[in-house]
């Protein structure tokens, strides 16, 4: 019984693990934010993509 209530005390002061958890909510978080971003800006960077290349050949002509 002395053993698993030293062991008890000794988890409840390590704060190693804590830490770590939160760097990981952290992570996730910024992880989540970034695929929503793009989601949302998805169709408009396709559209701004398919519009660069179309002017590009159309101010270039046919030289290549």
């Amino acid at each position: 019984m002395d053993f698993a209530s030293t062991l008890l005390r000794a988890l409840r002061r390590d704060a190693a693990g804590v830490t770590a958890i939160e760097y990981g909510l952290i992570a996730g978080a910024i992880a989540v934010a970034i695929i929503a971003t793009v989601i949302a800006l998805g169709g408009d960077i396709s559209n701004l993509f398919a519009t660069t290349g179309s002017a590009l050949s159309s101010a270039g002509g046919s030289s290549l």
